[in-house]
């Protein structure tokens, strides 16, 4: 079993679009308008980005976060700066040897994204 698709609320379609794909640096896969569904494809799960879906607090994994909000600068709200979370000794959950980073922003359409890297300790 895996993770076939997560669903994230977005008022307006095109601002979503916008954003996401600065964040994502990639274009939307597909838009449904109506009913209000945006796709954006994350290796293989899909980002349902949906008028109609309740707000989900989804992490992303970024190359590096710091980078991610430079991208973002001006168009996210910062919720909580970069800072590292958890150092990784073995890979139980992430990279052995690596500082897992975390930031949190507001997106265009006022839901709270985690954003997730992984650099070298």
């Amino acid at each position: 079993m895996r993770l076939a698709q997560v669903a994230q609320r977005a008022e307006d379609l095109g601002r979503a679009a916008d954003f996401y794909a600065r964040l994502l640096e990639v274009p939307p896969t597909a838009t449904f308008d109506p009913p209000g569904l945006l796709f954006f494809d994350l290796e293989g799960v899909r980002l349902l980005l949906d008028r109609n879906a309740p707000s989900a607090l989804i992490y992303l994994r970024v190359g590096d976060v710091h980078e991610a909000l430079d991208r973002l600068d001006g168009f996210a709200e910062i919720v909580s700066p970069p800072h590292v979370i958890f150092q990784h000794g073995d890979d139980t959950l992430g990279p052995a040897g690596h500082d897992e980073w975390h930031a949190f922003i507001t997106d265009s359409e006022g839901n709270t994204v985690g954003l997730i890297s992984f650099q070298k300790a």
